[in-house]
């Protein structure tokens, strides 16, 4: 290619759609027949393979979307709150009555409030808290929502954005999600445990609390659940945070810091917590009542 075309490209971030650019309508569809270019999306140009690129394949799927559309879903959780997510489909929202699919793209009529409007890669993107909410349901639980609470997004902000955007399918699930979220939990097993805790009524606790622990590295660690008065901490143990030997070493002494400490701690599994509640709540009642 030569040189202005290869500049063209640079400074649309490796994709361009053709209608924006009249004077090189002729030039580029040269380069698309001869297979230099490659038309991922209709009008829309891009070198052969660059949209393996989950960034590129994002800018490809807003030009064809519209300046108006905003990326929603799985693509946006991607981007601003749960970088590891898998990603196998990219999902556009706009004002105006269009749908559409092409290949993975694809394109839903949603209005979004312009204050849930993130720009970020030089994409329009449902702001996290946005996404969180997009992504809770019946389904798939609230798994988003503990993960965008435990990046930094606040409680307060999803709440603010379900405010906004009520009257939708699946809402009365997310409403439920949320309810069950005003202790902050960040994984749904915490979730489970802290729904059993109010299920039972049992009081004086917090939630990701941090304690100070002076011989560790971090000089503290925040615990799952804390009976501060008790000096109780209830641990949630996942294999999603404790499958390697680095983080199994680092939770060993971190919990023989907690006990010299003074703290009785109690660990849980995510299969205690939703087949043996009864059990659970058990261990609890007697390490609380252990420590009056």
């Amino acid at each position: 290619m030569k040189a202005d075309i290869e500049e063209l490209f640079r400074a649309n971030g490796g994709v361009l759609r053709r209608a924006d650019h009249p004077l090189f309508s002729r030039r580029l569809d040269g380069l698309r027949s001869r297979g230099i270019l490659e038309s991922p999306l209709p009008g829309i140009l891009c070198l052969p393979g660059s949209t393996n690129d989950l960034v590129i394949a994002l800018r490809a799927g807003q030009l064809w979307a519209g300046p108006d559309s905003v990326l929603i879903g799985r693509s946006a959780a991607r981007l601003t709150f749960w970088p590891e997510l898998e990603v196998r489909r990219y999902d556009f929202a706009t004002p105006r009555k269009r749908h559409g699919r092409r290949g993975p793209w694809t394109l839903t009529q949603r209005v979004t409030p312009p204050e849930l409007v993130w720009h970020h890669h030089g994409l329009r993107i449902a702001a996290p808290e946005l996404t969180a909410i997009d992504l809770a349901s019946e389904r798939d639980g609230g798994d988003a929502i503990d993960r965008a609470l435990r990046a930094g997004v606040t409680l307060d902000r999803i709440q603010a954005a379900f405010d906004n955007t009520r009257g939708r399918v699946g809402n009365t699930a997310r409403k439920r999600l949320l309810r069950d979220s005003r202790d902050s939990p960040w994984s749904e097993a915490e979730r489970r445990l802290h729904a059993l805790l109010h299920a039972e009524n049992i009081k004086g606790w917090s939630a990701n609390y941090w304690i100070g622990l002076p011989n560790l590295e971090t000089r503290g660690a925040f615990v799952d659940v804390l009976f501060k008065s008790r000096k109780v901490v209830v641990e949630v143990d996942g294999y999603e945070f404790h499958h390697d030997r680095a983080a199994f070493e680092r939770d060993r002494r971190r919990r023989n810091e907690l006990v010299l400490a003074g703290y009785t701690v109690l660990n849980f599994t995510w299969e205690q917590i939703t087949q043996s509640a009864d059990w659970v709540i058990g261990c609890i009642r007697r390490a609380l009542a252990a420590r009056v």
